[in-house]
């Protein structure tokens, strides 16, 4: 592990960036978040990293996450301005944009992680098992419909049922990452060389810990 982690590295260089395994950047973001579940985030510039990147940026990770107000990449991993990529969209749900988004990512830019990254009681979720018809969310909330067929579960299958809630939003998340897989042969080919990795997790709201699963 390095001695300067990505908290306490106040722009992240290429330097730093490139010396980091992609183990080594998941193991310094569960780090991060145990900080920020602990109440030690740290102290940081915001003015300097905004101008420190202005020019050039050389994030470590990309994030698929939902765009759920509570949940801020930065915030709750201890990262700064610079640090890495953030995808947000409904349930983090997956499109042809997403990945291509993804792939500049890691293809272009050099980060060493995918992390799709999902969180409880996830709102998306709720609507998805409530089969909410409404506009173009139709659309969206009709990706989830085969994660709630797909989720084995013995009790109540309805939305007022949180754990249930929970058991599907781990079943998009898995088969959120087979898509990715199955859909970007880029993606593929740099998990396969070991130039990234790809996993999936989940933030819990109330602990405000990351889990990956």
């Amino acid at each position: 592990m390095p001695d300067q982690t990505l908290a306490e590295a106040q722009i992240l260089t290429r330097e730093l960036r490139d010396s980091l395994s992609p183990q080594q950047v998941i193991e310094l973001i569960l780090e991060g978040n145990a900080r920020f579940a602990s109440g030690r985030s740290t102290r940081r510039d915001w003015v300097a990293e905004q101008q420190g990147t202005a020019e050039e940026q050389f994030p470590a990770a990309v994030f698929l996450s939902c765009m759920d107000s509570r949940a801020p990449l930065t915030a709750i991993c201890d990262m700064g301005i610079g640090h890495a990529f953030n995808c947000r969209i409904a349930g983090n749900a997956v499109n042809d944009d997403v990945l291509g988004s993804l792939e500049y990512a890691t293809a272009a830019a050099g980060a060493k992680l995918v992390m799709v990254l999902g969180h409880s009681n996830c709102g998306a979720i709720l609507s998805a098992i409530d089969n909410v018809h409404s506009g173009n969310m139709t659309i969206l909330l009709a990706r989830f419909q085969n994660a709630i067929e797909e989720t084995e579960y013995a009790g109540e299958r309805t939305s007022a049922n949180p754990a249930f809630v929970d058991a599907v939003a781990h079943t998009h998340l898995r088969r959120t990452l087979w898509k990715i897989r199955e859909r970007s042969l880029t993606l593929r080919e740099l998990e396969a060389a070991g130039a990234i990795a790809m996993v999936a997790a989940i933030y819990d709201l109330e602990s405000g810990r990351i889990s990956l699963i």
